[in-house]
């Protein structure tokens, strides 16, 4: 599985200090005082740009990852985590194993009266299939997007009466531009269904899925590229061959994890004139969650056409 991790044990160990012990250590500043809004901590800045859909002024987002230059897998918490999480009324994780730091972080931060989202549990999906596993890549699969969206607007209502006629209007406004998305996706699928694509890592598969393009890539290669371990050489050829044969009419790549053997099949597939597409995990510079959707399956449009 992809998961948010660090590379130093230290950066772990800091994580689970006190919180004054955390600003001594980071040198960080003590973040502004609670100003009266419902805060929200998300794992992501994915999550956190929902959030903000969906709360609006009503709500104060903090988002752990919140860079696009960030590498999600060399995570270290700072004392402005820790301390944004011990304030937190909401917080959001993509969970599936993706992101297990949030757990661990506002266990120590001594928060138990914060409402804690696992966009994992929300999306009803079997976390243990019988065959395959699972993919925990949430943020590209519309209606569990939806569904969290749909959840958060009744945990703010719960928690904040007053405003909940806000909170409902910008949950449809939401979901308008999500069903215009979905109904993308199908208009896709009459013309691009049964297409092959190739993949770096499973990141993208749930949007693939629904507009009925094929992955062909051999799972041991995404699953190795993935956990950044070697893939095997018959498996590497195996997938190269999907460029030179042109099994594939796409391939649509993880930009944010690159190394050699993602090197070496963007290769293949400019040697063999086959478009490439990138995803990401967390957030373009600029773009709102619904806003970067779109402006993949734009991208996903002009490769296929």
């Amino acid at each position: 599985m992809h998961r948010f991790r660090s590379s130093r044990s230290s950066a772990i160990a800091a994580a689970l200090l006190a919180p004054a012990a955390l600003l001594a250590l980071a040198g960080c500043t003590t973040p502004p005082a609670d100003d009266g809004r419902i805060s929200i901590v998300a794992s992501t800045d994915t999550y956190g740009s929902i959030a903000t859909a969906i709360g609006g002024d009503l709500v104060a987002v903090t988002s752990i990852i919140d860079s696009e230059n960030q590498d999600p897998h060399e995570f270290e918490a700072t004392a402005r985590t820790q301390l944004a999480l011990s304030r937190a009324d909401i917080v959001i994780r993509n969970g599936g194993g993706y992101d297990d730091f949030v757990g661990s972080l506002l266990s120590s931060a001594n928060n138990s009266d914060a409402i804690l989202m696992d966009v994992a549990a929300i999306s009803g999906y079997d976390q243990a299939p019988a065959s395959g596993e699972f993919n925990e890549h949430l943020w590209y699969d519309l209606p569990t997007v939806q569904k969290l969206a749909d959840q958060l607007a009744e945990e703010l209502a719960t928690l904040d009466p007053a405003d909940e006629a806000a909170y409902r209007a910008n949950a449809d406004e939401f979901a308008t531009t999500v069903a215009a998305l979905e109904a993308r996706e199908s208009a896709m699928a009459t013309s691009f269904a049964g297409i092959g694509a190739a993949i770096t890592e499973p990141v993208p598969l749930y949007m693939l899925d629904a507009i009925g393009l094929i992955n062909r890539t051999p799972d041991e290669f995404s699953e190795a590229v993935e956990e950044d371990t070697d893939v095997p050489p018959a498996t590497l050829d195996e997938t190269l061959d999907l460029f030179s044969t042109h099994q594939v009419s796409v391939l649509v790549y993880n930009e944010q994890t690159t190394g050699a053997a993602t090197d070496e099949v963007l290769d293949a597939a400019e040697a063999a004139g086959i478009p490439a597409v990138a995803v990401r995990e967390t957030l373009p510079t600029g773009k709102s969650y619904l806003e970067w959707m779109s402006a993949d399956l734009d991208a996903l449009a002009a490769a296929l056409a």
